[in-house]
């Protein structure tokens, strides 16, 4: 009897892994409105940062889990949901807000491309180990910052320089324990699939 455990195809992220092969689309719609809605959850933890108008909040992580886990397209779907349910008025935004604009609207927007780009290199094995994981977290932030703090600048008024200081800099740390988050959580669950593989 053999106890190695039987690879999992490359190219797959953990959500391909989800026995559906008769209800792909069923299976599918509920991971996309899931994710959209367990980003809004994640977004009503939110502490505030003195001197800035953008709170630290959970949905940064949410919104980089749910692209690693559900693949570029079905994190981008996922995200679009939030986004534009979001904007119609449900009040899942960070601190409980609605609607487009805002300082920290950007980062939603950022978000969104993020999951994109995160689920592209997970298919790619970004998520199968402890540093890939790490790269793909440190990526997709920097795709959340790069729409983020420009919007940030453009909607106060702030110079870019204020604007690092106050929608970047302060996130950081929170950032790199997030990062550590999913660096264990996520190789540690493709190990339990090749197992169960």
């Amino acid at each position: 009897m053999s106890t190695a455990a039987a690879p999992v195809r490359s190219g797959a992220v953990l959500a391909d892994l989800l026995p559906a092969a008769r209800h792909r689309y069923a299976v599918d719609t509920a991971l996309i409105v899931g994710g959209a809605a367990l980003t809004g959850i994640a977004a009503q933890i939110a502490v505030p940062v003195p001197g800035s108008p953008v709170p630290v909040t959970g949905q940064t992580f949410a919104a980089l889990l749910i692209g690693t886990a559900l693949g570029a397209r079905r994190g981008f779907l996922s995200l679009a949901l939030y986004t534009l349910v979001g904007m119609a008025g449900m009040p899942w935004f960070s601190e409980g807000s609605s609607g487009p604009g805002g300082a920290s609207f950007g980062y939603v927007l950022g978000m969104l491309l993020a999951a994109t780009v995160v689920g592209g290199l997970a298919r790619r094995g970004g998520d199968r180990s402890v540093l890939r994981t790490a790269g793909t977290m440190a990526v997709g932030s920097l795709v959340i910052y790069a729409v983020g703090v420009p919007y940030l600048a453009l909607s106060t008024g702030m110079s870019m320089s204020a604007a690092v200081a106050a929608g970047l800099v302060p996130f950081l740390i929170g950032d790199a324990l997030k990062a550590a988050l999913a660096m264990g959580a996520l190789p540690a669950s493709w190990k339990i699939a090749g197992r169960r593989g």
